[in-house]
């Protein structure tokens, strides 16, 4: 289904550009509340803290009330809390304004449904098409109502507080927990901290502008240069909007959601509370799916993107499930890719087995695995290029089944990823950059025409 506006993960892109302006959110606003409006319901709204924000909330506010829908704002919130408070709140749907890892020049949408999920494709298609129909404002006696919600973040933070089991602390842990300066830096240091751990907390002084700048789930140096000062048990880096988890071991080794995942099934197959199988993705290591079939636990890949990999646990009925850049989904707990729910699951595993992170590792060795991004003017499907298909199968016979390539378009930035993994690091680097070579060569003559 071709969408007009939506990518893999809601709509983004640059603030002032469309269609991240004020006045395409005045009418989306108004679409989500023409698909979404319902006696008795209402939709929230939740945003990060990137500036453009309150912009934005402003606008999509006016839009749903003037469809006739109430509102309800909580305000700088992870997205993962906008699902949850969704759900408790009976609202008819939860929009996060967020650009998630995305530096603060960026911003986007994303819905959730009534069940705290990524809303359909069905529903986005449903969005779109009020999106190109003429705004009416409904009679004045009709107009929903706006208010805020206070206790947003206490709220999350009990429900966090509360997947961890009871009796069970994490005194004598020493924990570096790095918020990038986004929407999690009034929620997170608080979760571990109130469940005994002694917290040390960066970014967590969002000024609008530095949101991901530096830190966070995809620039760990900071937390990990932290966490050997600090001589910390644990380094955990949130993003922007706090659905992705990154690790840093004690000896300041950087570990993703690979490594989240080998960790968490492990522990769960250890305490005869594993059932199923784990969702990877098409970028997980191929040394994880080794792994796991080693520990006699199913692994199925889906397409990049958290909405995939919860489709995909649905359709077998697993509750476990990731993708390596963090997003980490735990069905038996929520409905989404969450940083601080799968950073306690982490916890509970080395408090409970009374082991540290990397020992918690043992018996999962990755491919050497490479992976570059390649700026265009314009995003293409990598598939359609014939000289793209045969740099592929060249790079596949050199591996010569011992690793894998992968060429996609990024779904949410102008980027065309390049993945090459095997067992031999030299063999890894060199078809690598012979594909972003050949991607580079596309992209060129795409712009030249």
């Amino acid at each position: 289904m071709k969408r007009k506006y939506f990518g893999t993960d809601g709509i983004r892109g640059a603030v002032g550009k469309a269609p991240i302006t004020p006045e395409f959110m005045l009418k989306l606003g108004w679409a989500a509340g023409q698909v979404f409006k319902q006696k008795d319901k209402k939709i929230l709204i939740g945003k990060d803290t990137r500036i453009s924000g309150y912009m934005f909330e402003s606008a999509l506010e006016s839009g749903i009330v003037a469809a006739g829908a109430d509102v309800r704002l909580v305000g700088p919130m992870p997205t993962p809390a906008i699902a949850y408070l969704t759900r408790t709140f009976r609202a008819s749907a939860g929009i996060v304004i967020s650009a998630s890892h995305n530096p603060y020049t960026d911003n986007g949408i994303k819905f959730f449904s009534a069940e705290g999920g990524k809303v359909s494709d069905e529903i986005e298609a449903e969005i779109e098409y009020y999106l190109d129909q003429p705004m009416e404002v409904v009679e004045s006696s009709l107009i929903g109502r706006a208010r805020r919600i206070d206790d947003a973040a206490g709220r999350y933070i009990e429900y966090c507080k509360g997947t961890f089991p009871i009796g069970l602390q994490l005194t004598g842990l020493k924990i570096i927990v790095d918020c990038a300066d986004g929407a999690t830096y009034h929620v997170a240091p608080r979760v571990f901290s109130e469940l005994g751990a002694e917290v040390i907390a960066i970014g967590i002084n969002p000024d609008g502008l530095n949101i991901n700048e530096d830190s966070g789930a995809t620039k760990p140096e900071l937390l990990r240069k932290n966490v050997l000062a600090e001589g910390a048990d644990l380094g955990i880096a949130l993003d922007g909007d706090g659905d992705r988890l990154i690790l840093v071991d004690k000896h300041g080794v950087v570990r993703d959601g690979d490594d989240v995942l080998f960790i968490i099934a492990n522990h769960l197959m250890r305490t005869g509370r594993f059932s199923g199988g784990v969702v990877g993705t098409l970028m997980s290591n191929f040394g994880l799916e080794l792994a796991f079939s080693e520990n006699g636990i199913g692994f199925s890949r889906a397409n990049v993107g958290d909405r995939y990999v919860n489709e995909l646990l649905m359709k077998h009925g697993w509750v476990l499930g990731g993708e390596p850049s963090g997003h980490i989904v735990c069905r038996n707990i929520t409905t989404t890719g969450d940083g601080i729910i799968a950073a306690l699951q982490v916890l509970r595993a080395m408090v409970e087995e009374q082991k540290s992170l990397d020992e918690l590792l043992q018996g999962f060795t990755k491919f050497p695995q490479k992976l570059k991004n390649i700026r265009v003017a314009e995003r293409f499907a990598p598939a359609e290029e014939p000289s793209l298909q045969k740099a592929i199968a060249h790079a596949n016979d050199r591996l010569n089944g011992l690793g894998r390539v992968l060429l996609r378009a990024s779904g949410t930035e102008p980027l065309i990823r390049v993945m090459v993994e095997g067992r031999d690091e030299e063999t890894v680097d060199e078809l690598v950059n012979y594909l972003a070579n050949e991607v580079k060569a596309v992209a060129d003559a795409k712009q030249g025409q």
